[in-house]
């Protein structure tokens, strides 16, 4: 599975951005996607995630209300709606797919992963 993220770029605070990722090779309907985020000297970090279709989706506290998932894995196309952008948001975020239905907030859960997309948010 290949996944390419899109997106990102420079916004100022309390703007929007829309991520995009879209997978290609083999895969499932039923895989849960994820974004996750790595700011400059700070370790990964998990953003949303959304499981199979019609689970409830999971977010991290800092970007509840804020930020949106939207499309699962059977659209092969999923999307991070960031809106209130703050410069603490400012990181390479990176999708990523896993081989099962239920969505974690772990990384190490997720098996497939894009090169990333960085978003910068100029206070």
């Amino acid at each position: 599975v290949q996944l390419q993220a899109s997106g990102g770029g420079l916004v100022q605070a309390g703007g929007s951005l829309k991520l995009s990722c879209v997978a290609s090779g083999r895969t499932y309907s039923s895989d849960a996607v994820a974004w996750f985020r790595q700011a400059p000297g700070k370790e990964r970090e998990f953003v949303a995630a959304r499981g199979w279709r019609g689970a409830t989706p999971l977010y991290a506290d800092s970007v509840r209300g804020r930020f949106t998932i939207s499309g699962d894995a059977a659209e092969n196309t999923v999307n991070l709606q960031m809106s209130g952008l703050k410069p603490e948001d400012t990181a390479i975020y990176f999708c990523a797919r896993r081989r099962t239905s239920v969505a974690t907030r772990r990384q190490y859960d997720y098996n497939n992963w894009g090169q990333g997309t960085l978003v910068t948010v100029s206070s």
